[in-house]
């Protein structure tokens, strides 16, 4: 009975070895690249940890020359929606002024309030939920020579514990 208990271990054993053995050597296949770059180095001072300064921007990659917007829609950010954002300060020192909005009716009445304010600032606008560039353009028609980006906000939402916008970030806060 004991020798067939160790068998039976050992068969297990060699068995298990092969299977860890072949696993090494299986290959990753690729189901879609996009492209692109990361926006994770843009907001590695949010939640780091430790008091940080914003590395030289001029060391980021720059976009490739073909790219245009509408290479880059849609964009849709299911972590966030339109919606109430409480104010709360942050330690983001040396960040910009950034705003955060989406193609709805709320954001779009948010710019026509506050976009004296932006404009002054020199805010940069994200729009994390759009699907068209006729719908971006429109945006940006409310708020004229204020850039404004598509872009995905899933890791901003994150870092920044946001699930709605508009939201304005600075560098001592959130604001809506």
């Amino acid at each position: 009975m004991k020798k067939n208990i160790d068998k039976y271990f050992n068969g297990i054993f060699c068995v298990s070895l092969l299977t860890a053995a072949f696993s090494c050597f299986a290959s990753l296949t690729v189901v879609g690249d996009l492209g692109g770059e990361s926006t994770r180095p843009l907001f590695e001072a949010i939640n780091s940890g430790e008091e940080s300064h914003l590395s030289d921007v001029s060391s980021l990659p720059g976009p490739p020359s073909s790219l245009s917007i509408s290479d880059m829609l849609p964009v849709n950010t299911p972590e966030m929606t339109p919606g109430k954002v409480t104010s709360r300060p942050l330690q983001l020192l040396g960040l910009p002024p950034v705003f955060v909005i989406g193609d709805d009716d709320i954001s779009r009445a948010w710019l026509r309030q506050r976009g004296a304010e932006l404009k002054g600032m020199g805010a940069t606008g994200m729009v994390v939920n759009v699907t068209t560039e006729s719908a971006l353009n429109t945006l940006r028609g409310l708020l004229p020579g204020t850039e404004m980006v598509p872009v995905r906000g899933g890791d901003l939402a994150q870092r920044l514990k946001l699930t709605h916008y508009p939201v304005l970030i600075t560098a001592d806060g959130l604001a809506q």
